[in-house]
């Protein structure tokens, strides 16, 4: 027994966030969110994590995205990640636009949405980034 065992038994793991006996919102192994937040490090191992998560589902629902160029395909996780996969699955004829290498077309459905009104400009940059093929 050492106190990382001790504490794994006593606090137990919960990957989703809840609220302890006394109100603070908590996560894993009683990471005190309300009082401690979360680290830079942790940030952005998280965010890699979710990129990661994001990628796979990207390229599971959408098996032809592999087929594109980085900067195509970044948009569909960027949009995955923001919105999650089965929302970006709602973008039938953007999807079907780019599969079809119609870059133009699909930047114009992407600003027609109602997610572009959301997020503003985010979509603008991501339409132009499918529309030229270059980072924006």
């Amino acid at each position: 027994m050492n106190l990382l065992a001790q504490l794994k038994r006593d606090e137990g793991l919960r990957l989703t966030a809840y609220r302890d006996t006394v109100g603070k919102l908590t996560i894993g192994y009683g990471r005190n969110l309300d009082d401690n937040g979360i680290t830079q490090a942790e940030a952005d191992l998280m965010l890699i994590n979710d990129i990661a998560s994001h990628e796979a589902q990207v390229h599971n629902f959408l098996p032809w995205t592999d087929s594109l160029d980085e900067v195509r395909r970044t948009v569909l996780v960027n949009m995955a990640f923001n919105m999650g996969i089965h929302s970006l699955l709602g973008f039938r004829n953007t999807l079907q636009a780019i599969h079809d290498g119609e870059f133009d077309r699909a930047a114009d459905l992407m600003l027609e949405s109602k997610w572009a009104e959301q997020v503003g400009p985010r979509a603008h940059r991501l339409a132009n980034q499918i529309r030229m093929g270059a980072w924006q």
